[in-house]
């Protein structure tokens, strides 16, 4: 018999086929036994019927317990009755191993406890269908980039410098020299946009902020791409382009994944361009409508981004924010040199920001009188100077946050849920 998958199980209607997963559930009734198989790929309904009381079949299926490994042979039937549409007419099981006492139960669970457990939560149906969720925004990001021409670039994880500040830092050992885990890859980016045009790099990132938010992961993976002779309106456009293009895959490919979710997909399906635009100055006149004690120069926390993403349908670019709450690279607007020529994409539900960038700073001379205010090593960025030497060009670029985003388009509440093992404040484990 042929070894097939259950996401492929319509294929082989009427076939005898092999399945090879995991007990979920199981049930009986009168003489029939009911199996509920999970491969990875879905889970199947498979029966075992006997007139008789006694049946080899019974006796095995009596041994299973929730999580045990098996083989299972039968014959595909399609059946209306049955969850997804399909059945196995089962004929023989092979036991693997059988799963004793397995901690996650069909009973409520506190969080923590599931995160202590997250190794095994991952099999759950809800975890299993954020995750699928997951993966196809990283798979439609891919098509996307790739789609255009643009080329992938890996950027190192060690790094000798900061790019988003000092105080967020890893600082590790490189032998006999200090070095850094990266918080992104854009500096590195900008030498490959130079040498090849449009690139990006797709990788994890880390920002030890002691932040313990539901928006917060201290390890999260970012794609970020940085095109030369690229202005912040094309950067913008390029990254309304991106969040249509995402929202409409997820929509297409794991419909079944956003009901499992029961994500009403209403708001989604209103993800279009154009995108509303405003900027630093209207953000701060509509938080102050709502309420907030907030004067212009200070930053938007999560509670701020939060009110302004529930002011919109759709996700809001905010543009322009003062020079002094923004990263050294940052080109000044040379209509107020007093602030950057910037963006921050604000998803709408109140999920606040998952995408921030801009336009860098192209000028030698300028850049040097950054580092300086920020009090860098010039040393560190003697490379990064000399992009501005040889050729240099205005050019611009973003990141997305992948897990900010999952999290908008399941509508959950915590960023925890939106990767296999999650990195925050007090958590290291598993």
């Amino acid at each position: 018999m042929k070894w097939v998958y259950i996401e492929d199980i319509a294929k082989y209607v009427g076939e005898k086929v092999e399945l090879r997963g995991w007990v979920y559930n199981k049930r009986s009734s009168g003489r029939v036994r009911f199996l509920l198989i999970r491969d990875g790929t879905g889970i199947l309904q498979c029966t075992i019927f006997s007139p008789e009381k006694e049946h080899p079949l019974f006796d095995k299926f009596e041994e299973l317990t929730q999580e045990s490994s098996l083989i299972v042979r039968g014959k595909v039937k399609e059946d209306k009755r049955a969850p997804g549409g399909y059945e196995l007419e089962v004929e023989d099981i092979e036991i693997i191993h059988i799963a004793k006492d397995y901690p996650i139960t069909p009973k409520p669970h506190g969080v923590s406890f599931l995160m202590d457990h997250r190794h095994l939560w991952l099999r759950s149906v809800r975890q299993h269908a954020i995750l699928q969720i997951r993966a196809e925004v990283i798979r439609a990001i891919r098509d996307f980039f790739d789609g255009r021409g643009f080329r992938l670039m890996d950027t190192p994880i060690l790094t000798p410098s900061a790019c988003e500040g000092t105080t967020t830092l890893f600082e590790t050992k490189y032998f006999d020299e200090k070095a850094y885990l990266s918080q992104s890859g854009q500096l590195y980016n900008e030498a490959t946009a130079m040498a090849f045009g449009k690139v990006y790099c797709f990788g994890p990132t880390f920002r030890a902020e002691k932040s313990k938010t539901r928006r917060h992961l201290l390890e999260f993976w970012m794609v970020e791409p940085e095109v030369a002779f690229a202005t912040l309106n094309d950067i913008i456009e390029l990254a309304e382009d991106l969040v249509v293009y995402i929202v409409s895959r997820v929509l297409d490919k794991r419909k079944k994944e956003l009901e499992t979710l029961n994500r009403d997909t209403k708001p989604l399906e209103k993800i279009a361009k154009p995108f509303p635009r405003i900027t630093y100055k209207d953000a701060i006149k509509i938080l102050k409508e709502k309420g907030f004690k907030i004067e212009f120069g200070d930053d938007f926390g999560a509670p701020e981004e939060t009110i302004l993403s529930n002011s919109f349908e759709k996700p809001v670019c905010v543009t322009r924010y003062p020079l002094k709450v923004k990263a050294f690279y940052m080109q000044p607007d040379p209509e107020n040199p007093d602030l950057a020529l910037c963006v921050d994409m604000l998803a709408p539900e109140g999920y606040g920001e998952i995408i921030g960038g801009g336009q860098r700073i192209h000028d030698y001379d300028l850049l040097l009188q950054k580092i300086k205010e920020h009090n860098l090593p010039i040393e560190n960025y003697q490379w990064y100077l000399d992009l501005r030497k040889y050729g240099s060009v205005p050019h611009a670029g973003f990141g997305l946050g992948i897990e900010r985003t999952v999290a908008w388009i399941c509508k959950i509440d915590h960023i925890r849920e939106t990767i296999p093992f999650p990195r925050m404040l007090y958590r290291m484990y598993p």
